[in-house]
């Protein structure tokens, strides 16, 4: 049977695999863009991936909580993720 940690992880891991398949199809519609836009999205794409290292890191340290942690680290986690995914939408919304 799985524990309440076990689904909130992997609920947040399918998302987090979802906000990365979105940054790289944008990644990838950047190399249409011209040449002076291409180098501000590639700073905005960085600064995206950055975010989801902290995101995925965050998770990690997640799954690995004790249960005197947990509740603080959920909260952690959600604040990571919904930075993530408000950059990505506003990354989006420019591009």
């Amino acid at each position: 049977m799985r524990t309440v940690r076990e689904d909130y992880a992997e609920k947040v891991k399918l998302q987090l695999d979802e906000l990365n398949a979105k940054v790289d199809a944008l990644e990838a519609r950047m190399h249409d863009a011209r040449a002076d836009v291409r180098a501000s999205y590639r700073s905005e794409l960085s600064k995206l991936r950055h975010q989801s290292e902290l995101a995925t890191a965050q998770l990690a340290q997640v799954r690995a909580s004790g249960e005197a942690s947990w509740d603080k680290l959920v909260l952690e986690m959600d604040k990571v993720r919904d930075a993530f995914m408000h950059s990505l939408n506003y990354f989006k919304s420019q591009f």
